[in-house]
């Protein structure tokens, strides 16, 4: 099947050789040290790099973050030189989000190559400015027949596995922004708040992993600056800022941005924790989440600090981002024969029915942070995802997405697919009414990926209830493999604007695809 050609013009090429050098002064720290240091001019320095968040046809949102006080100033322009540039006037950054802040863009052009450069002003001088910054990114297409191609995985600084600088550090990032893709999606794990990151770890065959090391990765995140400090620890990495000024992400999170398996009004058993209420954790976790991430949803936007939302990407692509932490009920042995809460809660799910129905794009691709028929247990007797490994009728959880697969038949709603990340470990299911247990549904794809910079794991079992078909695994025989001894994961989607068909592409560093799947547009299940 064609693909649509990727953009590597001498152009592209240029205007991010700006961004790279304006970025080059943040080296990797010496262990222990918190912060890059930074040059202390006088003027404010935007060293971190820069993202850009959810974008869609007409808008985009802006990241940064100063090394101190500074008023936030956007530029866009549809060249690299920037000649009838527009300006954006952005936020004043300061202590109380960790001088970091957004900036949102509406009007842009659909389909487009947008560049930009965030310069920071000194708060009472505006004259006196740091270098800018520079990034790139395509706006949606207005035009089906233009396509879309993103990319998709979670799971980054895990097991005691960060950033690495004999082995080049993040280096799968560099990968997949050569690729070039419309977007990336992480789906979750985007940090370890619960993981140590020590200066040094033996590997089995007795090699050695090196890491970056800082103060706050010390001991499990508990206080707002601890919380930060582990958003702010991958930002350490050349390729991952890099990625950031050329690819835009759409994040959610998952349980690690708080602690391993959380779920509301936990109350922990954990002596490395002196605050034993996991929703102070959570409500620090969010509000440190919310600085460091473009999230539109977090930076006010009409029902905002929520994570859940859909992204609209063109007549091809809408894309619903679940939260299958912030609501859920507590883990369980799953086997509940009434749950109105299950792992979305009530009103996220009357949410995603709504929102289903009413999108008219050719897919709708549903982010889950977590897998549907995959067994993820959570201690001896309970379970942390969806399924508990009893292939009977819908129990627990599963009775609400029971609800949500029955619905999606019978409102005859076309394009659907799950991606997701989790299990650290790649695979494809299909599950299909005539192998379940539960039958009032239409057959659907789910694809796992991940991890990308953390411990692989051996796959996990699998629950009957929905008739899962596992037609592609790969994962490791033995746990916590180090990112030394094995590629990382992610995943690639493409849709041809001219078939609208969606290839589906499972990913390992080093340029392999190990697996592929072309699904059909149109069609309520396939």
């Amino acid at each position: 099947m064609p693909h649509r050609p990727l953009i590597s013009s001498p152009d592209r090429r240029t205007v991010l050789r700006g961004s790279l050098v304006a970025t080059a002064a943040l080296t990797l720290p010496v262990a222990g040290a918190a912060v890059p240091a930074f040059a202390r001019s006088g003027r404010p320095n935007a060293a971190w790099g820069v993202q850009v968040g959810d974008v869609t046809s007409s808008s985009a949102l802006v990241w940064v973050r100063a090394d101190r006080p500074a008023r936030m100033i956007v530029e866009t322009s549809a060249s690299e030189s920037f000649r009838r540039a527009r300006t954006w006037h952005g936020p004043l950054l300061g202590t109380g989000t960790d001088c970091t802040g957004t900036t949102p863009l509406y009007g842009l052009p659909p389909g487009e190559q947008v560049h930009y450069r965030v310069t920071l002003a000194a708060p009472d001088d505006p004259r006196r400015t740091g270098e800018p910054v520079y990034g790139t990114f395509r706006t949606a297409p207005a035009r089906r027949r233009d396509g879309v191609r993103f990319l998709w995985s979670g799971d980054i600084a895990g097991q005691g596995w960060g950033i690495n600088p004999d082995i080049g550090g993040y280096r799968v990032y560099d990968e997949m922004r050569r690729l070039d893709p419309d977007f990336f999606l992480c789906s979750g794990d985007n940090i370890y708040a619960d993981g140590v990151i020590e200066p040094s770890v033996t590997l089995p065959d007795g090699r050695v992993w090196h890491n970056v090391t800082t103060e706050e990765k010390a001991k499990v995140a508990e206080t707002l600056a601890e919380y930060r400090g582990n958003f702010r620890y991958n930002l350490l990495d050349d390729n991952l800022r890099r990625f950031n000024a050329q690819v835009p992400s759409v994040i959610q999170w998952d349980d690690h941005e708080v602690r391993n398996n959380w779920y509301p009004g936990q109350i922990l058993d954990d002596v490395r924790y002196t605050e034993k209420n996991v929703d102070v954790l959570a409500a620090r976790s969010m509000r440190a989440f919310g600085e460091y991430f473009p999230v539109s949803t977090l930076h006010g936007s009409p029902g905002g600090d929520r994570v859940h939302r859909v992204v609209r990407h063109g007549p091809l692509l809408d894309l619903f981002v679940l939260d299958m932490r912030t609501f859920r009920n507590p883990n369980s042995p799953g086997r509940q024969r009434d749950d109105t809460t299950g792992i979305l809660g009530a009103a996220q799910l009357a949410w995603l029915k709504r929102e289903l129905s009413k999108s008219r794009a050719v897919w709708k691709v549903i982010a889950a942070d977590m897998p549907l028929g995959l067994v993820v247990a959570d201690g001896a007797t309970n379970f942390e995802a969806v399924s508990q490994g009893d292939p009977g009728t819908p129990l627990g959880r599963e009775l609400q997405i029971a609800e949500l697969l029955r619905f999606i038949k019978h409102q005859r709603i076309t394009g659907t697919l799950w991606l997701t990340a989790d299990v650290h470990y790649t695979s494809a299911q299909h599950y299909a009414p005539e192998r379940a247990a539960f039958k009032d549904f239409a057959p659907f794809w789910e694809f796992v990926t991940g991890p990308l910079a953390a411990g692989q794991f051996p796959s996990n079992a699998l629950d009957g209830t929905f008739g899962p078909d596992q037609v592609f695994v790969q994962a490791p025989d033995r746990s916590n493999v180090s990112p030394m001894e094995t590629p990382a994961l992610f995943g690639e989607v493409d849709i041809d604007g001219d078939s609208g068909e969606l290839t589906v592409r499972l990913r390992e560093q080093g340029g392999s695809v190990l697996f592929s799947k072309v699904l059909q547009p149109g069609r309520v299940g396939q």
